[in-house]
């Protein structure tokens, strides 16, 4: 059986137009994950952004780029 984790990021982009990302925290579960964004809302720069928090769940041990990628100039 696969170990699933959750990855907490707060991301935005800045009026540069570059993205500002934070990872934030690597959970056991959805709801830890969520319980953290609840802390990180009442921070300050998070409380400005409050929109912009992403989970994405990733599986123990188990690779996401498989396929390489390219690289644009």
């Amino acid at each position: 059986m696969l170990q699933e984790v959750y990855l907490l990021q707060h991301s935005y982009e800045l009026e540069s137009g570059c993205n500002e990302t934070k990872v934030l925290g690597i959970f056991s579960s959805e709801k830890s994950a969520k319980d953290a964004i609840e802390m990180y809302k009442k921070l300050p720069g998070f409380c400005e952004h409050m929109k912009d928090f992403y989970i994405d769940k990733y599986f123990v041990d188990e690779r996401c780029w498989t396929e390489g990628y390219v690289a644009i100039n």
